[in-house]
C-alpha cells in the first residue's frame, strides 16, 4: 500500500533546550490529522545528494479527542551535528511546508487498562508522547482514580523540555507526580520531587508492582533495556511493560 504523504505548514517554533526545538506545524491540505496521544510522524525529505529519507517524531500536541480531530501538529526535534534532519529544521522558517506521513505507532494508552498506577518513564525527546498522554490522563483519573508517576530524565536543568507543562499538570491533578532526575547538575532551588541520578535508578523509590502499574517507556535505548529489567524484575508482566526506543541518525 503506498504511503499517503501530506503537506505539514510550519506556524510556530521555540528552543526548548539548547539543542532541542519544539515546531508547531498545520496540515496544508485541508484535511485533519487526528491521533492518539502516544502516536508519531514520519517527515519525509532528501538527502543533498537526492537520497530519499525519513525522520520519526512523536506528536506532542496536548489535544482534547473528545471534541473532534485537532489542527495543531507539534513535534520536538533534537539537534544532531551534521544531521541532515537538523539541517532541514533549522532552516525552516514560519510558513514553509514539509511532507509528512501517519500517524503511526501503538505506543498508547490502551483502553481496556485496568491497573491502579502509570509509571511513565523517558529521556529527552522521549518525555514528548506524554506531553500528548496529559488531556486523556486528565480524564482517567476522573473516571477511574488511576494514579500516574512521570519519571523525567536529562542531564541539566535546561534540558527539562515541557517542564513548566508536567509541573503545572502536577499542581492541578493531586494524582500526577512529576519526577526530573537530573544526572549531572541539579536545579538552584530544587523542587521536593527532583532527584539526581539516572531514571533507571530512581525507579526503585518508587516500588514497581506486578499487580497494580503498567508502565511505558520511551527515549535513550539503553535507559530503555536498564528500566525494563528494573521492571521485570520487580515482577511486572512483560505486556505491561511498553516500549519505544529513540535512536539518533544523521
Amino acid at each position: 500500500m503506498a504511503i499517503v504523504q501530506f503537506p505539514l505548514r510550519l506556524v510556530a517554533s521555540r528552543m526548548l533546550a539548547p539543542t532541542v526545538r519544539h515546531l508547531a506545524f498545520a496540515r496544508d491540505d485541508g484535511q485533519p490529522l487526528d491521533f492518539i496521544p502516544g502516536q508519531f510522524v514520519q517527515v519525509h525529505f532528501n538527502y543533498p545528494d537526492g537520497t530519499p529519507t525519513k525522520r520519526s517524531y512523536s506528536l506532542a500536541t496536548m489535544h482534547d479527542h473528545a471534541m473532534g480531530p485537532g489542527e495543531a501538529i507539534e513535534i520536538a526535534v533534537s539537534y544532531v551535528a551534521g544531521g541532515a534532519a537538523t539541517a532541514l529544521f533549522e532552516a525552516m522558517d514560519e510558513g514553509q511546508q514539509i511532507q509528512a506521513s501517519g500517524p503511526y505507532g501503538r505506543f498508547c494508552l490502551v483502553p481496556a487498562d485496568t491497573n491502579r498506577r502509570y509509571l511513565l518513564i523517558g529521556t529527552g525527546t522521549g518525555i514528548t508522547p506524554y506531553r500528548a498522554m496529559l488531556p486523556r490522563l486528565a480524564e482517567l483519573m476522573a473516571e477511574r482514580g488511576v494514579e500516574v508517576v512521570l519519571l523525567f530524565g536529562c542531564r541539566k536543568p535546561e534540558e527539562l523540555i515541557y517542564g513548566e507543562d508536567f509541573y503545572a499538570f502536577a499542581q492541578a491533578h493531586p494524582n500526577f507526580r512529576f519526577v526530573p532526575c537530573f544526572s549531572r547538575e541539579l536545579p538552584a532551588d530544587p523542587h521536593p520531587d527532583v532527584r539526581q541520578g539516572y531514571v533507571q535508578d530512581v525507579l526503585a523509590e518508587f516500588a514497581p508492582s506486578a499487580e497494580g502499574d503498567i508502565a511505558y517507556l520511551c527515549g535513550n535505548p539503553n535507559m530503555v533495556d536498564a528500566a525494563f529489567e528494573v521492571l521485570k524484575a520487580a515482577g511486572l508482566p512483560v505486556p505491561h511493560i511498553r516500549r519505544e526506543k529513540y535512536v539518533s541518525s544523521k
